[in-house]
């Protein structure tokens, strides 16, 4: 047998190509390949060669790096899905997922996001995988395993089940030690849409990760481009959508009394306020949003109306953010007058 002679009478047309490339041994078992074949096969100068505990490459030479990426997931998974991975067929939107409860994480998932200040595939000593706390499974080899309590739901990236990008980055900032490659991970996920601030300082958290000094530095840079980002998309928000102008990024007094708050935009005439939620704290959600809560009822116990709008709801849904926004201002004429306030920019 060579490695282009087909492994048993059974038809392997159902496979992709990459499986055809790189298989488990029980896989290969289940194609009717005894062990002392797979052993010889694998002798040095072989046609094959054992990549992984238990993953085979099916020819000489080193693995591309989608060989290496599925050699990884093949490994992490294949105490729990031995056979051979469910392939979708055309037009099968809801096929069973090839690797089921494992996903690349970590520097080779932003990798393959797109990031462009991550190191190539090719370039990775290690690829991270992450699996269920419960798994007794080592790494090995290329294969760096990663155990969580609750596994996110994955993005299937060129048919790889990837972590998402604020998970992927926790993993990823967890095993780096240089501030400014922390930050430049940090910064690329802000300005290239990857996600919203607050999301990844939520996952840096889970991860206990926001005592290490150099992540808080790299967070505080990443908090101010996320409200730039904001800032800029609320201001494009009222000019494209024909929206009146407001009086931006002020602070409300009583006359004579407290200060009230601040405000990202203010239509005096209206009394109407926008605030924007960029704020990723370190505590709980429920300590934060407490913050917000205060504020508003104060706010329209005075008979403003406060439109309390998020980052991500600027990015996905401007359109609809402006409807809401123009709807409070035409309200305005049905509702009683509103406390006189003193209106200082911030």
């Amino acid at each position: 047998m060579t490695h282009n002679t087909p492994l048993s009478p059974r038809p392997l047309r159902h496979l992709s190509e990459i499986h055809r490339r790189v298989m488990t041994a029980a896989q290969l078992k289940s194609h009717g390949v005894a062990t002392a074949e797979m052993n010889e096969q694998c002798r040095p100068g072989g046609p094959w060669q054992q990549f992984l505990p238990g993953v085979l490459l099916l020819h000489p030479g080193p693995p591309t790096a989608e060989e290496r990426l599925h050699a990884a997931l093949m490994y992490a998974s294949r105490e729990r899905a031995p056979g051979v991975p469910a392939q979708p067929n055309a037009g099968e939107e809801h096929a069973a997922p090839a690797y089921p409860e494992v996903m690349i994480t970590g520097l080779a998932a932003l990798t393959l996001h797109g990031f462009s200040a991550t190191p190539p595939l090719t370039a990775l000593d290690t690829i991270d995988v992450l699996v269920p706390r419960m798994r007794r499974l080592r790494s090995a080899g290329c294969a760096r395993i990663l155990r969580t309590a609750a596994l996110p739901t994955p993005r299937q990236v060129t048919g790889i089940p990837v972590a998402p990008v604020p998970r992927a980055l926790a993993d990823a900032v967890a095993e780096l030690t240089d501030a400014s490659a922390v930050r430049r991970l940090l910064t690329e996920a802000v300005r290239g849409g990857h996600c919203e601030p607050a999301s990844v300082v939520r996952e840096l958290n889970q991860a206990k990760l926001l005592g290490r000094p150099h992540v808080v530095d790299a967070v505080d840079s990443l908090l101010a481009e996320g409200r730039a980002i904001a800032e800029d998309r609320l201001y494009a928000m009222v000019h494209e959508h024909g929206l009146p102008d407001p009086v931006w990024n002020v602070d409300l007094r009583l006359p004579g009394g407290p200060h009230l708050g601040g405000l990202d935009a203010y239509w005096p005439e209206q009394a109407v306020a926008v605030e924007l939620d960029t704020r990723a704290p370190r505590q709980e959600e429920d300590a934060l949003w407490s913050e917000y809560a205060r504020k508003r009822e104060t706010l329209e116990r005075l008979g403003i109306t406060v439109v309390h709008i998020t980052p991500k709801k600027l990015r996905d849904g401007t359109e609809q953010q402006a409807a809401v926004v123009r709807t409070a201002l035409m309200a305005a004429a049905d509702r009683d007058p509103a406390a006189y306030v003193v209106v200082l920019p911030r």
